[in-house]
Formats: structure tokens, C-alpha cells, sequence
């Protein structure tokens, strides 16, 4: 008998974006759910409610959970937060080469319920194909015995959608750590082209926007790979933030010098901290699926905004009974549209992101958590 039935059935929702399918009621029974069990389980997290008034009895009565006190996802660089169901799970960190990075801990069932939010939504956008080999290009790192990192994670994941011809990796082992591999990267592209497979990259955008830089500069012919071919990209910019040009920008140079139509280019944010999926659509925003709820803070005093008004990006979902991160707030400032504003048909709200927002908000959140939550 699973701990958890609620969460457990809101996450195996077949229709990633159908409200109408959603039994009513259950994303609040499941969000009562996972955070009665981290206010009684995980040390401190009781003691986080309570300092935000909330008792473990009101969560029979909360309905908007924009009321329940979110955890700063920076937080998460400072210290591990686990409930009794992470202590001996599988550790991921997120992608961040230099500073701190987060830790956090999946047990299975948090594991395998964001797989298959992933499962769902690319089944919905027709990406799963058993019997179509492909060629990948992965912007990410080369595997090694001890990587941790989570995109290295997911990369491997979305391999298994479709059968894998050939992988090919964009930063490679150097028995020193990863070096990117521009020349093979483009000596893979050409290579793909004339294989007849489609291709699927995935990873870092500002890999191949360095590789479509460097073709245009020394005149590597534009290439055309095969029909079905894919364009995914997922972890940001990272430490070539200043390099980031927009989506736009990057899918039209794709649609250009690789072949790939800018409506097969989407990008996928998540985070370690929040392993939710939201994926652009063909109109390339973030719809938000049936597995979570978003909202967007004022940075001053945190109160929600109003559609259409920028803000920290704040996420909530009961998927994760491994750590308390069912409700947190990026550094990521957003914008939250209604669904009727997109004509991709999807009825779901959706969101723009503008980047990073400044740290201060991100630390003295962090800090106050750390003073609630640290000493525990």
C-alpha cells in the first residue's frame, strides 16, 4: 500500500495538459498529502510551517497553495533537506560550473513519477518513436562512473524514446574533467546528415551556438538532417550567460545551417530542485502541465502577481516525498500567461521566462531558511 495514493495518482495522469481529466479535488489532496508527511517526517520542515503559521491541521482547509511557505531553490546549494525516503536515494546536483551547486536526493517513486510527466509530454508531442533508430548529438557530458550531475541524468533518460543509432557527445572526457569538442561536434553533423537517421540534439543551447558560429566562420556548408529530426535543449546558458542570444534567435540559425524547422527547436526548463518538466510547445511557450501549479512573487514582498506582470518564478508540486522541495521559488524571473493566449490549442497557463534576477532576494530568502530550517 503506497504512503502517498494522491500524489501517487496525480502524477500518473496520462493527459499532461487536460485539466477536464484531473478527478476533482486531487491536487489538493495530494499536496496535503506530501506536505503533512515532510511536516511530520523530514526535521524541520514543521518548524518551517509553524514560523509561517501554518499548523499541520490547516492543511485540511488550504486551497491555494501559493499560501504554503516556498523554499528558495538556492537554498538547496547550502544544505540538503531529506525526509526518511531520501536518505539512501540517488543524489543528482545541478549543472553549475563554478560556486555552489545543489544536491538533492530522488528516492524511486519521486524518480519515476518525473519520468513519467516526461514520458507524457513527449508522447504528446509525437517524440516517441520505438521504431525510428536516431543519431544523437548530446550537448552535455560525456558519462563517467561518478557523474552526478542531473542533466547528464536526463540526457541518458531522453535517449530512451527512441532507439540509438549512434550517441555522439559534446563534451568529452579528458581524464581531467570535460572538454568541449567543437570540431567533433560539427565532424558529427556532417556525418549525420548523409546517414539518412533523424537526429536528435539535446542538452546545452550554447554548445551548438557556438558549433553554427564557428561553421558560419569557416565555411562549413549549411547541412540538411533528415526529416523528424529534433532540436531540445534543457540547463540554460550556465557560465556563458553573456553569450545568450534569444531563443528565436538560436532556432532560426538551427532552421538555417542544420535543417531542422523552428517549430521542431523546443527548450525545457526544470531544475534539480523542481524535476517537473515544462516544455515549449510549437508556439514555443511554457505550458504548465496537470502534475503542478505555477505562480509568479512580487521579489519585494513575495505576494502573487496578476497574469501578465513579471516576477520570481514559483513552482509547486507533490511529486517529491524525498526532499521538501514540493514548493519553491526559482531565481528566475517570469511572466504567467492564461492559455487562451496561446494558439499551440493547449488551454493550460503558461509562462516567459527574462532570466536571472538579482541575488539578494535569492540569499536573504535562502538565509531565512537556513535559520528556520538549518538548525534541524
Amino acid at each position: 500500500m503506497t504512503l502517498f495514493p494522491h500524489s501517487d495518482a496525480l502524477c500518473a495522469l496520462p493527459q499532461p495538459y487536460c485539466q477536464e481529466a484531473v478527478p476533482k479535488g486531487l491536487f489538493n489532496l495530494a499536496m496535503r498529502e506530501i506536505t503533512r508527511f515532510h511536516a511530520r517526517h523530514t526535521p524541520g520542515y514543521g518548524h518551517w510551517l509553524n514560523a509561517h503559521a501554518i499548523a499541520v491541521d490547516d492543511l485540511d482547509e488550504l486551497d491555494d497553495w501559493s499560501q504554503l511557505p516556498p523554499i528558495f531553490a538556492s537554498f538547496f546549494k547550502q544544505q540538503m533537506l531529506l525526509s526518511p525516503t531520501g536518505e539512501d536515494a540517488l543524489e543528482l546536483t545541478s549543472s553549475g560550473t563554478s560556486g555552489q551547486k545543489s544536491r538533492m536526493r530522488y528516492d524511486a517513486r519521486s524518480l519515476g513519477a518525473a519520468q513519467y510527466m516526461v514520458e507524457r509530454i513527449f508522447a504528446q508531442y509525437g517524440w516517441i518513436t520505438p521504431h525510428v533508430p536516431c543519431n544523437y548529438l548530446l550537448l552535455g557530458y560525456e558519462p563517467e562512473q561518478k557523474n552526478t550531475l542531473g542533466t547528464s541524468f536526463t540526457d541518458q533518460f531522453l535517449c530512451s524514446f527512441a532507439p540509438a543509432n549512434r550517441v555522439v557527445y559534446a563534451l568529452r572526457r579528458n581524464g581531467d574533467g570535460h572538454q568541449f569538442d567543437l570540431f567533433g561536434v560539427i565532424s558529427a553533423l556532417q556525418a549525420f546528415a548523409e546517414e539518412g537517421l533523424p537526429v536528435r540534439i539535446f542538452g546545452f543551447p550554447a554548445f551548438l551556438w557556438e558549433t553554427l558560429q564557428r561553421m558560419r566562420a569557416t565555411g562549413v556548408a549549411d547541412l540538411q538532417l533528415p526529416a523528424g529530426s529534433l532540436a531540445f535543449f534543457g540547463g540554460g546558458w550556465k557560465t556563458r550567460a553573456a553569450e545568450e542570444v534569444p531563443r528565436q534567435a538560436l532556432y532560426a540559425r538551427i532552421q538555417q545551417q542544420l535543417g531542422i524547422a523552428t517549430q521542431d527547436c523546443r527548450d525545457g526548463y526544470g531544475a534539480v530542485e523542481h524535476a517537473v518538466p515544462y516544455v515549449e510547445c510549437a508556439h514555443h511557450h511554457f505550458h504548465v502541465p496537470v502534475y503542478a501549479k505555477v505562480y509568479v512573487r512580487c521579489p519585494v514582498d513575495f505576494s502573487v502577481l496578476p497574469y501578465g506582470q513579471r516576477g520570481l518564478l514559483s513552482l509547486v508540486s507533490p511529486y517529491i516525498s524525498s526532499s521538501p522541495a514540493h514548493a519553491v521559488v526559482m531565481s528566475d524571473l517570469a511572466t504567467l500567461h492564461p492559455g487562451t493566449r496561446c494558439a499551440c490549442g493547449l488551454a493550460s497557463d503558461w509562462f516567459q521566462l527574462h532570466g536571472r534576477a538579482g541575488t539578494t532576494a535569492a540569499r536573504s530568502c535562502a538565509m531565512a531558511a537556513s535559520e528556520l530550517l538549518g538548525r534541524h
